[in-house]
């Protein structure tokens, strides 16, 4: 149950908090693309109205109770709100990544046949460049901002009047999320009530101490609106009832800068690629936008060393505290950590700080770890295939049902990720089952951007029969030959690194590094020392 005693539902989520007076404002980086005239500060019954307004134009497009409705546009905190509009007239939302390439989104559209796709026109011209149909893989197509030949618009819907909520059994489909698609095309992860609402964010909408939002609390939050993540963070910020809610759906520092300047959070969740690019702006002097900070939070992906201590030496808050989760999009958290100034204190060690990941969440989750060969379990130590226990486990893979039963035995799911547990419980992240580096990737890449403060972001990739190859990402492009042989002296041999600038690597909507598509641009062979059977 949440603080306040109810349940959250996602179709009358923002109704439900106007209704109890929840203080909270919004404010946006930029105004909303569904109702650009309304600017970017909001307060929760007119967000509530929107979502009221949204679920008519869905219902008036031919959205019906169990259809799947597709939402295809620029990353923005309007798609949770579409998402909500959508549940509450009993429709399943999936929001897609406006990074995916044409072909990917053909191929997730599909597997989810959807009665409506609802889309923006540059999302449209970038299929259709590209020679694809998308609005061909749905039965209806909804542009929010213009024509398309076939297609309904928004003024063909507005004002349409919204229909009676709906709330569906907790075991019934409520949304689909999809992977972030490191390895090649994402998989359409499918979430009940029950899982999504009553097990993760209900777990996390509790008061607990240290990790809640208080009353005087601002708090930010970056990364990918189409993830899951975003329906729990919006719904569990918003019931703690913060004095602000700052959504930042672009981590470029001209959209995110002036907006975290303005507001100064106390509070920051964010993928670890944003924390990556502000890091340089952690580092200016006392007056900047994270001064106030006394938690930090980071989920989605490995976070290295230089970038939790670039934060937690840059506020001035006396004891602030980075709390790392790990997790899936199939999972939600299994693992969490707390790191401090002190944890984080030895630097250019080869010591597991941000690979270790903590413990199970107590009472929530539990893991173990297997022979790759055998599966069978491993003792204490020993590295092997992570596999993981948890209530919160999602409904399947739309599209991919045989996919998802391969990935479990019984109670156990296949994370897909290689570690190994310590004597006390710990789980030490060591690399993917399916990028698989004899000599540890994740540790290769958090001692060399340890060692190299130039060095935004390190990434190693396997090549069979031949030294990992190194990618350095650098600000101007550039890297020091005689700094790179120091600061790899001691490591395993590893090629000659290839240096690219930041937009140069192929990501994922939640900035991940597409690891395939780089093995491409490099001209890499595809095969690696995994399988790729546990993906």
């Amino acid at each position: 149950m949440t603080p306040l005693g109810r349940r959250i539902e996602l179709g009358t989520l923002f109704d439900d908090l106007a209704a109890r007076g929840r203080p909270t404002t919004v404010h946006l980086s930029r105004p909303l693309d569904i109702a650009p005239g309304l600017g970017t500060v909001h307060g929760l019954p007119a967000l509530a109205g929107l979502v009221r307004d949204a679920a008519g134009w869905l219902a008036a497009a031919g959205a019906r109770r169990g259809d799947r409705v597709a939402i295809a546009k620029r990353d923005h905190w309007d798609t949770v709100l579409l998402c909500c509009a959508a549940a509450r007239i009993g429709a399943v939302p999936a929001p897609l990544s406006a990074h995916l390439d044409a072909g990917a989104l053909d191929t997730l559209l599909k597997r989810l046949d959807p009665a409506l796709l609802v889309v923006d026109a540059a999302r449209l011209a970038a299929s259709w460049s590209a020679g694809r149909a998308p609005e061909s893989l749905a039965a209806r197509t909804l542009v929010l901002d213009g024509p398309a030949a076939g297609a309904l618009t928004l003024d063909d819907v507005r004002g349409a009047p919204a229909p009676a909520p709906y709330r569906p059994p907790v075991d019934h489909p409520l949304a689909i999320m999809h992977t972030s698609g490191t390895t090649g095309v994402p998989k359409l992860v499918a979430h009940t009530t029950r899982t999504l609402l009553r097990r993760l964010a209900g777990f996390e909408a509790h008061r607990w101490p240290v990790l809640s939002a208080r009353p005087d609390d601002v708090v930010a939050g970056s990364f990918s609106f189409v993830h899951g993540r975003a329906l729990a963070w919006t719904a569990v910020a918003l019931t703690h009832g913060p004095r602000e809610l700052l959504a930042i759906p672009d981590s470029r520092w001209d959209e995110a800068g002036p907006l975290l300047d303005r507001h100064r959070p106390t509070v920051v969740e964010a993928q670890p690629a944003a924390f990556v690019r502000w890091r340089s702006r952690a580092r200016t002097g006392d007056d900047h936008p994270f001064d106030r900070v006394r938690l930090f939070i980071s989920t989605f992906d490995a976070v290295h060393p230089p970038t939790v201590r670039t934060f937690l030496g840059a506020t001035r808050h006396p004891r602030p505290l980075w709390l790392q989760g790990w997790g899936q999009s199939e999972t939600g958290p299994l693992t969490f950590r707390f790191l401090t100034r002190r944890a984080l204190a030895a630097e250019r060690e080869r010591h597991p700080t941000t690979r270790d990941l903590g413990r199970p969440v107590p009472g929530r989750t539990r893991l173990r770890v297997l022979d790759r060969t055998t599966l069978r379990p491993v003792p204490r130590g020993t590295p092997g295939l992570v596999v993981c226990a948890t209530r919160a486990l999602a409904d399947g893979y739309v599209g991919e049902r045989s996919r998802f039963e391969r990935k479990r035995a019984g109670r156990w799911f296949m994370t897909g990720d290689i570690g190994a547990l310590t004597r006390d419980g710990r789980l030490l992240l060591l690399d993917r089952e399916a990028d698989a580096v004899p000599e540890n990737a994740t540790e290769l890449e958090d001692v060399i951007e340890d060692r190299l403060p130039g060095v935004a972001e390190c990434v190693v990739l396997s090549v069979p029969g031949r030294p990992a190859q190194p990618v350095a990402v650098t600000d101007g492009g550039a890297l020091d030959p005689a700094a790179w042989r120091a600061a790899t002296a001691d490591l395993p041999a590893l090629a000659e690194p290839v240096v690219l600038a930041w937009d140069d690597i192929p990501r994922t909507g939640t900035g991940k590094v597409r690891r395939a598509a780089l093995r491409e641009r490099l001209g890499l062979t595809p095969e690696t020392y995994g399988t790729g059977r546990w993906t």
